[in-house]
C-alpha cells in the first residue's frame, strides 16, 4: 500500500493549484476520459501481444487514470480513490456469495445465472428500467451492439437457434444490395448498419466475440499487404505503378504463401 499511497500523493502534488503541474491543474473529466480509453486499449494490446514489460507498463498507466479521476472527484467533494477500492471491493464480495457467503452454485452455468440476477437487482436499484439500461454509450460500436443483444437475449428477445440468424443476415444484405441500386445515400447508411449489426449478432451465436475476429482479420491483413508491398519494392517498383488485377495477383500470391 505504500506505492499506491505514494502514487495518490504524486497525483495531489500535480494538482497542487500553487505548486503543481499546469497542464494536470488544467484537465477535468471529460478531457481525461479520452486518455482512460486510450490506456485500456493500450493494455490490451500489450496482452495481445503478449508483452509482460509491456503490460506492467500500461497497467501503470490505467491505474494513473483511476487515480487522476478519483483525485479530481475528492478535489470537487464527490469521492476519493478509498471510496472507490471499497465500492468495487463491496461489489466483488455481493456478486460472489458462494465465495464470501453460503450460497453454493452447482455448476458454472448456475453461476453465470446467478451473476447476471445480482447484476439486474443491482441496475434496478440504481432506477434502471429497460433490459438496455446501463451500457456505456462509449463502448466501441461493436462491444455495444453485442451487448445490447445479450441483454435483448437474457428477456428471450433471440433466435435458439443459427439457421434464422444467417436468414437475417441475408434479408440485410438483399436490402443493402436495394439501397444501392437506388442511390439512396441515408437508406445505403442505414442497411449498412444493420449489416453489420447482423454479422455481431451472428458472431454472438458462433461464441465469438465481434471486436476480437475483426481484430484478428485487421492483423492478418495488415500482415499480407506489408509483404505484398515488400514483394513489389524488390522487384523495383512502387505500388502506385501497377494495375489493380497486377496488385491482385500479387495479394493472392501473398495469401499463398502464409497458409
Amino acid at each position: 500500500m505504500d506505492s499506491i499511497h505514494e502514487l495518490l500523493q504524486i497525483m495531489a502534488r500535480l494538482r497542487d493549484p500553487e505548486h503543481g503541474c499546469e497542464w494536470d491543474c488544467a484537465q477535468n473529466f471529460a478531457s481525461i476520459a479520452p486518455h482512460t480509453l486510450e490506456e485500456a486499449y493500450e493494455v490490451a494490446d500489450a496482452i495481445a501481444r503478449d508483452d509482460r514489460t509491456a503490460l506492467k507498463d500500461e497497467l501503470g498507466d490505467l491505474l494513473l487514470q483511476v487515480v487522476f479521476h478519483a483525485r479530481m472527484a475528492e478535489e470537487e467533494g464527490s469521492f476519493d480513490f478509498a471510496a472507490v477500492a471499497e465500492a468495487i471491493s463491496a461489489k466483488l464480495i455481493r456478486r460472489h456469495p458462494h465465495i464470501f457467503g453460503e450460497v453454493a452454485y452447482a455448476n458454472l452455468a448456475e453461476q453465470t445465472a446467478a451473476w447476471e440476477r445480482i447484476k439486474a437487482v443491482e441496475r434496478q436499484q440504481q432506477g434502471e428500467v429497460s433490459a438496455l439500461d446501463g451500457i456505456p454509450l462509449a463502448l466501441p460500436a461493436l462491444s455495444r451492439a453485442a451487448k445490447l443483444q445479450k441483454r435483448a437475449a437474457r428477456v428471450g428477445f433471440d433466435w435458439p437457434e443459427l439457421a434464422p440468424v444467417l436468414d437475417k443476415l441475408d434479408e440485410e444484405l438483399q436490402e443493402l444490395r436495394q439501397a444501392v441500386a437506388a442511390e439512396k445515400t441515408a437508406a445505403i447508411r442505414e442497411e449498412l448498419g444493420d449489416v453489420l449489426f447482423s454479422c455481431v449478432n451472428l458472431a454472438r451465436h458462433l461464441g465469438a466475440n465481434p471486436e476480437t475476429v475483426l481484430q484478428d482479420s485487421n492483423r492478418k491483413f495488415e500482415r499480407r499487404f506489408r509483404r505484398l508491398e515488400q514483394h513489389i519494392h524488390r522487384s523495383g517498383r512502387h505500388l502506385e505503378q501497377l494495375t489493380l488485377a497486377e496488385l491482385d495477383a500479387v495479394w493472392e500470391q501473398v495469401k499463398q504463401e502464409s497458409i
